[in-house]
């Protein structure tokens, strides 16, 4: 059986640990030890689109992770993934490393620490964590995987069959760039909105019938990133905007991740995110003075909590 460890044990980490649990030898590295010992106590339970209790292994500790790995996911934060890379350094010596952040920028963070064959992943899947055992899963979208450092599409692929075989939604994609920046735009564009309107992304975000609606400001800042996409020479996988009308539609209230961090007073992952979008557009040329704004005010918003 495959040996798989999911280091980060937030929503999306329990979804893609106790998933592979059903068909692989899951390790979770958790940050903490009550967490970890919850995990091996209890399961980890899983309710929503599925509805099951997976039997899995979780440490605190690096140097108790299996050796004999051969697939490792850090499914943490944007914010937490340099900790989490200078913690598993020398670690995971015959593991292929995945990242599945959202945004630019977290493959080259990992490889800074460690010689890993590196796949790059994003997910639209979604789920809200009740508990350190327990989480729900509520939207069941794809896990889209590419090759990045020392590996190529068929180990995309392999580790897209695997996730899909535990019951997940996954697609593997010989450059992975295209999909990439297609939800880099969706969610410089989504998250720095609601962030800045305290609104859920719900149907306000694809109104364009009056002046006033949101949906007008939304496709505008979806405009500016398709320039810097274009100039990046990236052919989106798919379009932002009809991401974005797509979502709406689907009739649940969907909290992005960027609003729920400020509304805690935590760190968001604006640097990976809207940061990464600004900064490519600078160095092409491409004003992109909306993105430039929401990107410029969500960090205000940061600063305020000290305030």
């Amino acid at each position: 059986m495959t040996k798989v460890v999911v280091a980060g044990a937030g929503s999306i980490g329990s979804l893609l640990a106790a998933h592979l649990a059903l068909v692989a030898d899951v390790t979770v590295l958790t940050r903490r030890e009550e967490h970890a010992a919850a995990l091996r106590e209890q399961g980890l339970r899983v309710s929503g689109r599925s509805d099951f209790t997976a039997q899995l292994e979780a440490t605190a500790d690096p140097g108790a992770l299996p050796t004999d790995a051969e697939l490792a996911i850090l499914a943490c934060k944007g914010t937490d993934l340099e900790p989490l890379a200078v913690r598993l350094e020398g670690a995971l010596p015959a593991a292929t490393v995945m990242t599945v952040q959202n945004g630019l920028g977290a493959e080259e963070i990992v490889a800074a620490h460690g010689d890993w064959p590196l796949l790059s992943a994003v997910t639209f899947m979604s789920g809200t964590r009740h508990s350190d055992a327990h989480v729900e899963y509520v939207l069941d979208t794809a896990t889209w995987i590419g090759p990045y450092r020392g590996t190529g599409e068929e180990d995309a692929r392999r580790v897209a069959d695997l996730i899909e075989a535990g019951g997940l939604k996954a697609e593997a994609f010989p450059d992975l760039r295209p999909a990439q920046w297609s939800k880099l735009i969706f969610n410089a564009t989504v998250n720095g909105v609601a962030a800045l309107t305290n609104l859920p992304h719900d149907s306000h975000f694809a109104q364009t019938a009056a002046l006033a609606d949101l949906g007008h400001l939304v496709r505008d800042l979806v405009d500016e990133g398709k320039a810097v996409a274009a100039a990046a020479g990236v052919e989106l996988h798919d379009d932002p905007w009809e991401m974005n009308v797509l979502a709406t539609r689907r009739g649940h209230r969907h909290f992005p991740s960027m609003l729920e961090d400020i509304e805690a007073r935590r760190p968001t992952e604006l640097e990976l995110i809207n940061g990464a979008l600004v900064r490519e557009a600078v160095r092409l040329g491409v004003p992109v003075p909306l993105q430039t704004a929401v990107y410029r005010l969500v960090k205000a918003r940061e600063a305020s909590y000290s305030e």
